[in-house]
């Protein structure tokens, strides 16, 4: 089965949709990849999940990605006596160290890296910014704000901090033990919540022992501060709009989406946009214009995925959402803007071989009008370089790695084939001609360029560019003057 656009669709699995029929039907629609939440899925729950996924991947015969997406750490005030209290603004509100339940005075917020970190002038932003405090002081043990808006707050509502670093990692003790579990499960990637700084990634990359791909959630502002070092250090990027839109003024979050898509493009690194894409589905059989208008503007900026949150996972036409989504981005990829968009935003190569060669390779296809691309990945690596350069034509991208085929699923173009590795230069057009014409990209007479990096078997050392045609049985190569 071939896709019949480039970017990749991301769901979330979840109650509406973690049997196996339906995956198979959300595959089946367009979902390319599919996303476990830790915040929701327990061990088994999430092996479940896996197991259901690898089987419907063995019945369609193509490689599915997997994304483990970790909680994070939640931060959240304690109880109240009644369960609610309510405010006004302009009075003073206490967060404390002490335990008991809280009143219209004061309440208990069991982070002390919070008490500790928060100065006079920095906000609190409580369940998704209903309630917005502003701190007037700080003695380490409590914090004294002031109401600005909002006038009420009940038990353990979520807490933000868009003014203030936090000393703590991004990984909790549940992170900790939920990446050891999706790790055994062999997921593909990891989803690292709440990144702030690039020292995040050390430990989810030390942990994960190279057996995942590492996203790098962009949702603190913090991220954005050091979001070149972020991106440098990530597999990739997610732009995670929700907690972005309530720790950062919510009219900035398109602006920021758009940055970090075109920095992501330029860095090669796959870059995913996510929340609230198709929202009013979640109760409705069809979206809003606007939120039409949202996935299309992802798809024109060229991201490599789109994602379905609840969606897909909770709400009443999950297989519907997927459909819709396709369709959209089927639509938008069709539109005669499309190309000229996609092209004007193209980055400079750098200053690699591998760059140069896969760069070359685009400008190429376009001059000889290819039927595709042809990439030989071990790793990944060539295909990522390739889909950088964003070229109009397919890329087949050919690895002897289960795991590595799994991973480019996520990829921009990428077109996943699992074959045994060349033997030879010869074999290797020969192979890559067959499967050009076996999986609908290429007929007899079309011609295919082939990347790929010798000596074979060579992690990153993409070195060599070809040109083939398709020539029925013998796939002969092309002449080197044609």
């Amino acid at each position: 089965m071939r896709r019949s656009r480039k970017v990749k669709i991301l769901a979330t699995l979840g109650p509406s949709s973690d049997t196996e029929e339906t995956i198979m039907k959300l595959f089946d629609a367009g979902a390319d990849v599919f996303r476990v939440n830790m915040s929701h899925a327990s061990h088994d729950t999430m092996r479940q999940q896996v197991q259901r996924i690898r089987a419907v991947e063995a019945k369609v015969g193509r490689p599915i990605g997997i994304l483990a997406d970790l909680q994070g750490p939640k931060l959240r005030v304690g109880t109240f006596a009644n369960g609610k209290v309510e405010l006004e603004e302009g009075q003073t509100f206490t967060l404390d160290d002490d335990p008991t339940p809280g009143d219209n005075t004061r309440v208990y917020l069991p982070h002390p890296e919070i008490l500790e970190a928060v100065q006079a002038g920095h906000r609190l932003l409580i369940n998704d910014g209903k309630l917005q405090l502003v701190a007037e002081a700080s003695d380490k043990r409590s914090i004294t704000c002031k109401v600005v808006a909002g006038t009420s707050i009940s038990d353990k509502k979520g807490v933000s901090l868009p003014d203030t670093e936090l000393a703590v990692g991004a990984m909790t003790d549940k992170d900790r033990e939920d990446l050891k579990a999706v790790i055994a499960a062999e997921v593909d990637w990891i989803a690292l919540s709440f990144v702030q700084r690039p020292e995040d990634l050390i430990e989810c990359r030390e942990l994960s022992e190279g057996k995942a791909y590492i996203l790098s959630k962009i949702e603190k502002p913090q991220a954005l501060n050091r979001i070149d070092e972020i991106i440098e250090l990530s597999d990739a990027i997610m732009v995670a709009r929700g907690d972005l839109g309530v720790e950062m003024p919510i009219q900035s979050v398109p602006g920021i989406q758009k940055r970090l898509t075109r920095l992501c493009r330029a860095a090669g690194k796959p870059v995913v946009v996510a929340t609230q894409m198709l929202e009013s589905m979640i109760s409705d059989p069809m979206p809003t214009r606007a939120e039409v208008s949202d996935v299309a503007h992802a798809v024109f900026e060229g991201a490599d995925a789109v994602m379905l949150s609840a969606e897909s996972a909770a709400g009443d036409y999950p297989v519907e959402a997927v459909s819709m989504m396709n369709d959209i981005a089927e639509t938008v990829e069709r539109e005669p803007t499309y190309a000229n968009i996609i092209t004007s935003q193209r980055a400079e190569p750098k200053n690699t071989t591998a760059d140069a060669v896969s760069s070359a390779a685009r400008q190429m296809s376009e001059t000889l009008e290819v039927a595709s691309i042809v990439t030989y990945t071990d790793s990944g690596t060539t295909g990522i370089r390739t889909a950088r350069e964003r070229p109009l034509v397919p890329i087949i991208s050919l690895s002897p790695r289960l795991e590595t085929a799994r991973r480019l699923s996520l990829v921009w173009g990428c077109h996943c084939v699992v074959t045994e590795d060349a033997t030879d230069l010869d074999d290797m057009v020969l192979r890559a001609s067959r499967i050009a014409e076996e999986e609908g990209f290429a007929k007899p007479g079309d011609r295919i360029i082939i990347v790929a990096g010798v000596p074979l078997r060579t992690r990153g050392s993409t070195n060599m560019l070809r040109v083939a045609r398709i020539g029925g049985e013998r796939y002969r190569n092309l002449p080197s003057d044609d």
